[in-house]
């Protein structure tokens, strides 16, 4: 199976190269990886152009203006030829040579719509040091807390062609609102890699502030709303208790 993996960028020259060479490592090699770049103004798109040739032909890219980073990422999944598309940020990595191997091996095996992951939260500039871990474990109900981490969540190409990509209304939960359309309204089939497979450098756009903190919690309410599904009134708590359980 192909699989695509797509980096959305802007700026990104501090880190970009190690999300690069997670990707060109990969035992893997039916890989096309692809870029979209906001129109960086920094090394970002010597970065990219030293590295394309590595790849033989599987790297494509585009550098424009979007319209944020949901945008950006609808770009890149509209221009994916992979049956399996998955999205990799661009100051994250993936931990091992295998990973992707064993996610693909995880849809045949399988047979599924859907994968998911682990992934460890890091410091920005020690990537050794281990903050946070989030286990997303196996899989349950939205409305009890529970949803994958969206970096380490693969899916057919297929289910975005029939269910739609990300709604750009969302501009901090879009990622929690695909998930949740596709899993819990669409119910499509996943399995569970009990494995940490990236690592996440912290400082995340969702959490970069009490404001996006806010803004992000009324969006995902939101979600739920816009797909009929009602949640306890207690969902906040168990979310939050889901948060708290990835400190340890």
């Amino acid at each position: 199976m192909k699989i695509s993996i797509i980096t959305v960028c802007w700026n990104s020259e501090k880190y970009l190269k190690t999300a690069i060479e997670s990707i060109l490592n990969q035992s893997y090699n039916n890989i096309e990886y692809i870029i979209i770049d906001g129109g960086s103004t920094d090394n970002t798109l010597n970065i990219i152009k030293s590295y394309e040739p590595l790849f033989e032909g599987r790297m494509r890219w585009i550098s424009e203006k979007d319209n944020g980073i949901y945008d950006a990422m609808n770009k890149g999944l509209t221009m994916a030829t992979g049956d399996i598309l998955g999205l990799l940020n661009s100051d994250d990595f993936y931990i091992s040579q295998n990973s992707i191997e064993k996610i693909v091996n995880g849809f045949i095996t399988n047979k599924v719509d859907s994968v998911f992951a682990d992934l460890y939260y890091v410091k920005e500039q020690d990537t050794d040091k281990i903050v946070r871990k989030w286990k997303t474990g196996n899989r349950k109900s939205f409305i009890k807390g529970w949803h994958p981490a969206h970096p380490c969540f693969f899916v057919k190409k297929e289910i975005y062609e029939k269910y739609g990509l990300f709604d750009l209304k969302y501009k901090i939960a879009a990622d929690f609102e695909i998930m949740l359309r596709f899993l819990e309204k669409n119910k499509i089939s996943s399995f569970y890699l009990e494995e940490f497979i990236l690592k996440m450098r912290l400082g995340g756009e969702s959490n970069k502030n009490f404001s996006n903190i806010k803004k992000g919690k009324k969006e995902i309410l939101d979600a739920f709303q816009k797909h009929n599904i009602k949640i306890p009134f207690y969902y906040s708590y168990k979310r939050w208790i889901s948060k708290a359980i990835q400190h340890l």
